[in-house]
């Protein structure tokens, strides 16, 4: 297949284009009609199997898919922490907006697994609380199950304050993490459900000299997710309930 460079790097500035003037929507229709062009220009014919080429810090420029999310009037989106990482983290009502959302993948010298790791740059909007910005990060593996598609499975997750954060301010927002808070009956009930069937571990403490928080997932869920596009510069992925991802590569 002899792939004509040209029109590929047309077809990724016309999707950046598309995705800038809807806010990063994959269902917009000039969106989806600009990744499936892109997608029959693929240059990769196994890219689940492509090896260094899926490697890389990947940057999110399409909108994340968390639940439950709401785009502000600056074009970021907004969320409660609890959406970011299965309401694991306290306080889980807490609003914060994202700045930015990373993927890095790196081979963990088994075969052809990998980290499927999820970062989320966040800065807390709610009034209550100074303004901190900090990291979600939930840790994930995936191998290839065929030429497209890649098994992924979560661990668990991982919330520590951004590099530039005062200690004393997280530590007193985000520093009660074993403590009950007030919830509604659902939370409580898919909490217990959540546990139970996904093995998961709470975080229960504070580390004091880095203010990392940590939960366990033990018994994850498989899912799957089908590669669409894969080159240097841009990967393209559909999940299991059809929500698409763009990302761009940064290293």
């Amino acid at each position: 297949m002899v792939i004509d460079t040209g029109k590929c790097a047309a077809a990724k500035t016309a999707l950046r284009q598309a995705l800038a003037a809807c806010g990063g929507n994959t269902k917009d229709k000039t969106v989806i009609a600009a990744i499936e062009n892109l997608q029959s220009l693929n240059p990769t014919t196994a890219p689940a199997h492509s090896g260094s080429l899926m490697d890389s810090e990947w940057l999110l420029i399409s909108a994340p898919n968390f639940p439950q999310g709401e785009q502000l009037a600056d074009g970021r989106y907004a969320y409660t922490l609890g959406r970011l990482a299965f309401n694991m983290f306290k306080p889980t009502k807490l609003k914060v907006v994202i700045d930015r959302v990373l993927q890095p993948v790196v081979p963990l010298g088994n075969g052809e697994l990998r980290t499927h790791d999820i970062v989320v740059e966040f800065t807390t909007i709610d009034e209550s609380v100074p303004q901190i910005s900090g990291i979600v990060r939930n840790q994930g593996i995936c191998q290839p199950v065929s030429d497209t598609v890649l098994q992924v499975q979560f661990t668990g997750g991982i919330l520590k304050p951004q590099s530039e954060t005062k200690m004393e301010e997280w530590k007193a927002v985000f520093g009660e993490q074993g403590k009950s808070e007030k919830r509604s009956w659902q939370d409580i009930l898919m909490s217990g459900f959540l546990r139970l069937m996904f093995g998961l571990v709470p975080p229960q403490t504070m580390n004091p000299e880095t203010g990392e928080v940590a939960f366990i997932m033990n018994r994850s869920p498989k899912g799957r997710l089908e590669i669409l596009y894969l080159d240097e510069e841009m990967r393209i992925t559909r999940g299991e309930k059809g929500t698409v991802l763009v990302c761009e590569r940064l290293l």
